[in-house]
Parts: structure tokens; C-alpha cells; sequence
């Protein structure tokens, strides 16, 4: 089956106003960033995100934010991003925040069809306001429920006409397990090859998560922030 689309809009075109939308990426590593641009184009609205973070300003997600598109999102982390601080604080955008590998335990776990977990993490903290504690073995645990959405959009490095997927080092963040998480996933990848040329060792995410591929048109890589320190003699 080929699942390759012509272009980053027509792969989105179906994606409404309030959908659920995982997005992949840590920091701006591994960013959907052609899917993401697609989807400012479009101008969609009351998106519900789910991603690690939201971006920096002016790149990745928060271009999404500028674009006033997102009604809530859920995360782990907010830094990096002035207008997200901004709208958190004025109450114009709903934010949840999780601990990150509790974050990406209910995404796997969504994926997996396990719809809540407990974990150790975040009792006796604000992490815990509202949700069931229970003890196992003299210990506390809270109960975490899985995360699933509409769409998930990711990028991966090398992909196959039937959706088998390679990630690149940092790239392989929360890609693979938001690939499992949705009914309908997206996949942008820089290198397209025909199936069998991947080494069925080396496929990460198989096709039978993915419903679309599209090659991204141009990459920029970009990080958050840079430092350069003078070398010392």
C-alpha cells in the first residue's frame, strides 16, 4: 500500500477545528516542522495539543501560538517561550503539565490500549491534586490515565512507501510512542525509500501505525539556544 501524499497541505486537509492533535518533538528536535507550517496555512482552530513542549517563539509550535490556534495543551515543559508564559498567566490558554516520563508513559500507554497506570511520581506534590492514590507494597502511587488523540505528526529520518519509520538520534523522542497513539498519524521524513531497502531489524515505528507519509520540503534544524564560550589556552 502507498501511503505517500503529494504535499505537507494535502496530507492535513482533513484536520478541523478542535481536534486533538499530537505533535512530536523535544525542544525543537525532531519537529514536524513542514506539517506544522502546513497547519498554520490552513488556519485551523481550538486545536488541543499534546506534545512534550510548545516550541520558542517564532519556530516549531509556537508559531502555532501566534497564530492563535491552540485552545489547550498538555506538556511537560514551558520554557523557551515568552507569548506561552504569557497566555498561561493571563488564563487565555489551558495548560496541564505532567512530569516528562509520566508524559510519555500515557502516550505509550494509549497506544498500548492500557487506559490508566499508577506511578510513584509526583505524590504528595500539586501533581497529584484531584487523582486517586493508592499504596502498593507500603508505597504510594498515583493513578495516570492513557493520552490518545485525533492525529499524531512526526518526523522521522528515512521512511518506506507502507509507513515503516527510522528515527535519528535525539529525533527518536516521543515520536514513536505518539505514532501508536492516534487514530490517524502522519509522518514526515527526509529521505524516502521503496520498501525492503529498510532492514526489518531497523524499523522503529512498522507501517501499520502510520496512515500517511509525506517528504518534507526543506529542513531547518534549528536548536533552542545556543552558547559559545571562548576556548581557554
Amino acid at each position: 500500500m502507498n501511503k505517500v501524499v503529494a504535499s505537507v497541505d494535502a496530507a492535513i486537509a482533513d484536520i478541523a477545528d478542535g481536534a486533538s492533535i499530537m505533535i512530536g518533538g523535544f525542544g525543537l528536535c525532531g519537529v514536524p516542522e513542514n506539517l506544522i507550517a502546513a497547519l498554520v496555512r490552513k488556519k485551523v482552530s481550538r486545536l488541543h495539543t499534546i506534545s512534550n513542549n510548545v516550541g520558542i517563539d517564532g519556530h516549531g509550535m509556537g508559531l502555532m501560538l501566534e497564530g492563535g490556534m491552540i485552545a489547550s495543551h498538555v506538556g511537560s515543559y514551558v520554557g523557551e517561550n515568552r507569548l506561552l508564559e504569557q497566555m498561561v498567566i493571563a488564563g487565555s490558554l489551558k495548560v496541564t503539565l505532567y512530569p516528562q516520563g509520566t508524559l510519555a508513559e500515557c502516550i505509550r500507554a494509549g497506544g498500548a490500549g492500557i487506559p490508566a497506570f499508577f506511578t510513584p511520581t509526583g505524590v504528595g506534590t500539586v501533581v497529584a491534586e484531584g487523582k486517586e492514590v493508592r499504596e502498593f507494597d507500603g508505597r504510594q502511587y498515583l493513578l495516570e490515565r492513557a493520552l490518545k488523540a485525533d492525529f499524531a505528526l512526526i518526523k522521522a529520518w528515512k521512511g518506506d512507501r507502507m509507513g515503516n519509520l527510522v528515527y535519528r538520534k535525539t529525533a527518536r523522542n516521543f515520536n514513536p510512542m505518539m505514532a501508536t497513539a492516534a487514530a490517524i498519524t502522519i509522518a514526515e521524513i527526509e529521505h524516502l525509500v521503496e520498501p525492503g531497502e529498510i532492514e526489518p531489524d531497523q524499523v522503529i515505528t512498522p507501517g501499520i501505525y502510520v496512515k500517511r507519509v509525506v517528504v518534507g520540503e526543506s529542513f531547518e534544524k534549528r536548536i533552542e539556544r545556543r552558547t559559545v564560550r571562548p576556548r581557554s589556552k
